[in-house]
């Protein structure tokens, strides 16, 4: 394996079989090294691959300024999210857990801590992120004896969900925005608190991710439904459909996005689920 490119003293760039560019690193692998040297296997610690050359592109570059330290504790992570959530992550992860990580250290350390708004939603909407976010902490408090706050699992849990979803963390916030305003307009209209235990207040939540999702990209979902069936549900399911004309208006006067049929009766069947059912 020759050295391509040369980030620092512990991170090198080289070409695989099929050359395609693999980041490496290991402790003083590029020391008294040059483009065109040989490096020794033995020296590797770690190896990245990203398919994406903007993706690859924009790793690099962080890996220029930020301590090896910092990039091994992420790749762990990384691995533990992959393990405890069993989901396929986008390979921006790892761009998004160092660089949030380092930068958030760097930050508290100088006094300077930023307050997560969406933090309470985070834990309701996405709680097995959220968990990998406060193991997280743990391990960042391990390796570095700085406990940062639980704001800082909420980011962590966001740039999961981020990497699930293929979404910019923009969108991902937008996102979260919406199943925040919508769940408070179930929750306020009905007067009740949810059962965040329940089967259908994980449904109700996973309907309301996706149809955020189509709404921030103007993507209207139309299925094959027939308009009688919704007729049918406006009488059976009357107090949840009044509620879901609510969303609509509302959704139609903050996003200028107008709801399906098809997405008023799957809205208005998870309503009525998440207020009159419960998983006890």
């Amino acid at each position: 394996m020759r050295i391509e490119k040369i980030l620092n003293n512990n991170v090198v760039v080289i070409l695989d079989q099929h050359q395609n560019e693999k980041i490496v690193m290991g402790c003083g692998l590029a020391f008294k090294k040059k483009v065109g040297d040989e490096v020794d296997p033995g020296m590797i610690d770690k190896e990245f691959f990203m398919a994406n050359p903007d993706m690859n592109s924009r790793f690099q570059e962080l890996l220029v300024d930020i301590p090896m330290e910092y990039v091994q504790l992420s790749e762990e992570i990384v691995t533990f999210a992959k393990t405890h959530l069993g989901r396929k992550l986008n390979d921006s992860i790892y761009i998004s857990i160092v660089d949030h990580m380092y930068t958030a250290i760097v930050r508290f350390n100088e006094g300077i801590t930023v307050k997560n708004a969406l933090l309470w939603d985070t834990k309701r909407f996405y709680p097995d992120e959220y968990a990998v976010g406060k193991t997280a902490l743990d391990m960042i408090e391990e390796k570095f004896n700085v406990r940062l706050p639980d704001d800082e699992a909420g980011f962590v849990a966001l740039h999961l969900v981020n990497a699930e979803m293929d979404e910019d963390i923009e969108d991902v916030y937008e996102i979260t925005t919406v199943m925040q305003e919508i769940s408070n307009i179930v929750k306020y209209y009905f007067n009740v608190e949810f059962d965040e235990d329940s089967v259908y207040f994980y449904r109700f939540i996973t309907h309301l991710k996706f149809f955020a999702q189509r709404l921030i990209h103007k993507n209207t979902y139309t299925g094959n439904q027939e308009d009688d069936l919704l007729e049918l549900i406006k009488v059976k399911y009357k107090n949840a459909y009044d509620c879901v004309l609510k969303i609509t208006k509302f959704i139609v006067e903050k996003y200028d996005y107008v709801l399906s049929n098809e997405e008023q009766l799957y809205l208005t069947i998870h309503i009525e689920r998440v207020i009159y059912k419960t998983d006890k």
